[in-house]
């Protein structure tokens, strides 16, 4: 059995907040509800399909003593939305792929774009 990985490996966390024309108003509101409550690094909006993601999203990059209160106000307020929460973990494929958790439906993710480890 291989050992545990240690969490203190973990640098930061990403939540990408996924939205389509239909949804946008409420990718809208949530962020701005973010913004207002915590002290987060907000992506730019990407309208498009970019890098790994299949649909149009944001991201959210906040600090790991933020976990415990930002992700469940994520789960609580999300209106519907996707979202896939992963560490910044030094493997960017693992991250997205294998230690990722999802809000909502979860979506492809491209990992044949990622690179192993950064």
């Amino acid at each position: 059995m291989p050992d545990a990985v240690e969490i203190s490996i973990i640098t930061d966390y990403h939540a990408h907040v996924y939205f389509d024309a239909g949804s946008r108003a409420a990718a809208a509101e949530l962020r701005q509800n973010v913004e207002n409550r915590f002290a987060v690094r907000m992506g730019r909006w990407h309208e498009v399909a970019v890098g790994p993601h299949v649909q149009a999203m944001y991201q959210i990059a906040f600090d790991v003593a933020l976990f415990a209160e930002l992700v469940p106000f994520l789960m609580l307020n999300r209106q519907g939305l996707s979202i896939l929460v992963h560490p910044q973990a030094g493997r960017p494929r693992d991250d997205h792929l294998l230690r990722a958790l999802w809000l909502g439906e979860p979506l492809a993710v491209k990992g044949d774009v990622l690179p192993e480890a950064v």
